[in-house]
């Protein structure tokens, strides 16, 4: 009870007071949206291109905790997609983005905090990590197989300049490519530029926390429950329980092994109702999986940390 209370509450109070506040009427949906804006667009992209740039690459990255977490993201988002189909009969362009809330877990404004609250801000590198490619994969991956299911038969260059543009236009992306591009070549941030991108940074997961909960309001659980409850099932239980079995089979360092479960356990991300939108299909589906995925990860993500110890 007391790892509920000191890791995990804190983080769903702040999405707690987002969402009363707009549901209350004290805070507008147009600012809500302007926060989250500010938070996804530039607070967050500064969060990782900071931590990208300042991150001893050649001790960070570890294969095995890559190959678990993302062998794991990869085998939910072609068990939703089959799913779907199989069991619900979706349209495959419905699929795919059913598919991609099983794939993109909420690394970032969920993973981020809890996994700082639980073991301390100097036990992140293995989020940063995974997060450093996680929009790249998944949205390469959901994007890829949405342009081949949209346009069968579609040349190979056609297809590899709309996932291009798609993928490129993420700020999430420009961030952690940007961060990359200094560290590896070594340049030097200034040290006032540096406190800037330090400040901007501080208020990133707090605003970000609050948009969350301002935005979960404007969607009522809705659509196909049985689809939305197997993305609740695949993204909650199957996918930490997949990097457990492939982490503990490939002896994943304890720090890291923690970070790649905990961050697979985290509930879909506002990005999966993003590419939803994006395509205009299944968003039904994935804006009532964040909410509801959202709100059982207070439970699931308390017997994930209790098992992790």
């Amino acid at each position: 009870m007391q790892l509920l209370l000191d890791v995990i509450l804190p983080v769903f109070l702040v999405i707690g007071f987002g969402y009363v506040a707009v549901w209350r009427g004290l805070f507008p949906v147009a600012g809500v949206d302007g926060v989250l804006r500010f938070a996804q667009s530039f607070a967050v992209p500064c969060l990782l291109f900071q931590a990208i740039a300042n991150l001893d690459l050649s001790a960070a990255f570890d294969a095995r905790l890559l190959v678990s977490f993302y062998t794991g993201a990869a085998i939910c988002f072609a068990l939703g997609m089959i799913g779907a189909r199989l069991l619900f009969k979706r349209e495959w362009e419905d699929c795919v983005a059913i598919g991609f809330c099983c794939l993109f877990s909420n690394s970032v404004l969920l993973g981020l905090p809890i996994s700082e609250r639980a073991y301390g801000e100097d036990q992140l590198t293995g989020n940063y990590m995974i997060i450093a490619i996680h929009s790249p994969f998944c949205y390469g991956l959901g994007i890829t197989v949405m342009e081949f299911v949209r346009n069968r038969g579609q040349s190979g260059a056609a297809l590899v300049r709309s996932v291009s543009n798609a993928m490129f236009h993420n700020p999430l992306v420009i961030g952690i490519m940007a961060g990359f591009a200094v560290n590896l070549s070594g340049i030097v941030i200034p040290s006032v530029l540096d406190d800037a991108l330090s400040l901007i940074v501080r208020a990133a997961l707090p605003a970000a926390l609050f948009a969350l909960g301002g935005v979960l309001i404007q969607y009522k659980p809705e659509g196909d429950m049985k689809a939305i409850a197997m993305v609740c099932c695949i993204g909650l239980a199957v996918h930490p329980a997949i990097v457990w079995l492939m982490g503990s089979a490939l002896s994943v360092p304890p720090d890291l092994f923690r970070s790649g479960v905990l961050t697979a356990a985290m509930a879909p991300g506002f990005n999966a109702y993003i590419f939803a939108n994006m395509y205009g299909r299944g968003r039904r589906v994935a804006a009532s999986s964040v909410l509801i995925a959202t709100g059982a990860s207070i439970l699931t993500v308390w017997g994930w940390l209790s098992v992790l110890g």
